[in-house]
């Protein structure tokens, strides 16, 4: 499992940073990459990694601002072309009037597709658990910016325990048909009458990974729910520290307030996102040491940075 940055900048690409996206690699997983964001010039920094787009099953969508949105038409149009794979279905998740964007961006440039987009809007009142599958929930909540903008807590269900071959070598167990079902959790006896316990050999189960990714916002109590024990929480970070009042009044958070929503949420790593032009190259060591003040474990993030979960 793994996040790769296709677009970390604020607002506006620029030579160092283009608009937000990132990836969310689930390939090991369930063999899916999943999108948040989509601004323009997504499917050209796709074409810098090893994303395959017929992979990208799903796309969240925080909210529509255009550096969020604008890179979507072309590369659901992009997604189309590659004949030589199977089409496969694509679900959009995100604020109501996504469905009116998509489906107008491709009706008005004649765009037609060959694979069906499964839609699913919300609004205030419709948020909770968007998404459950057999291994993974996803839930959304509200943040605070200046227009309707949510949150995602991806949640992993948690992972069955491994089998100890090893030691079920040395308790005489032969490999084959006899390791599978113990794996099953079925207990099994030898031809000399040895009774093996499944529960003997098999490791109790892991907890799933939890991952926040936050839309654009002030700091707020949903950003901390949100995050609550995540193991990656991928913050923005505008603005640096005593940018406070100006972070406000645009619906946006410094460097210090998303650590302090990673350190109120007992956040184990601290990803800082959505970095405004106005910060350069020398700036970025500045916005870590700052944010480290407050929590220890952050990095900002760059463009094309893939980060193993």
């Amino acid at each position: 499992m793994d996040i790769q940055f296709l677009g970390t900048g604020a607002g506006q690409p620029s030579k160092a940073r283009n608009v937000s996206s990132l990836a969310l690699k689930l390939l090991d997983e369930i063999n899916e990459v999943w999108l948040f964001d989509c601004g323009e010039g997504t499917q050209n920094r796709i074409l810098e990694t090893t994303i395959r787009p017929r992979k990208v099953s799903k796309i969240f969508i925080t909210h529509l601002h255009g550096d969020h949105i604008f890179g979507l038409p072309g590369f659901l149009s992009s997604r189309a072309f590659q004949a030589n794979e199977e089409q496969t279905d694509l679900d959009i998740y995100g604020p109501q009037g996504i469905k009116s964007f998509v489906l107008t961006s491709l009706r008005v440039s004649g765009s037609r597709l060959p694979y069906r987009i499964h839609f699913h809007e919300f609004d205030q009142d419709s948020l909770g658990k968007i998404l459950e599958t057999d291994k993974f929930t996803v839930y959304a909540e509200e943040l605070d910016h200046t227009i309707f903008c949510v949150g995602y807590r991806v949640m992993q269900k948690d992972l069955e325990g491994t089998l100890d071959a090893e030691k079920l070598k040395t308790a005489g167990v032969p490999f084959g048909p006899l390791f599978g079902k113990i794996k099953n959790g079925q207990d099994v006896v030898l031809e000399d009458g040895t009774e093996i316990k499944a529960a003997d050999y098999i490791s109790a189960p892991r907890p799933g990974k939890i991952i926040t990714i936050l839309g654009d916002t002030r700091k707020t109590n949903a950003s901390v729910r949100l995050a609550v024990n995540a193991d990656v929480l991928v913050h923005e970070s505008t603005y640096g520290k005593g940018d406070e009042k100006i972070a406000r009044n645009h619906g946006h958070s410094t460097n210090m307030q998303a650590a302090q929503v990673a350190a109120e949420a007992g956040a184990k790593r601290l990803l800082l996102n959505h970095i405004s032009a106005r910060f350069l190259s020398k700036d970025i060591s500045q916005l870590k040491k700052d944010a480290a003040t407050v929590f220890e474990n952050v990095h900002v993030v760059k463009d094309l940075e893939e980060v193993e979960i």
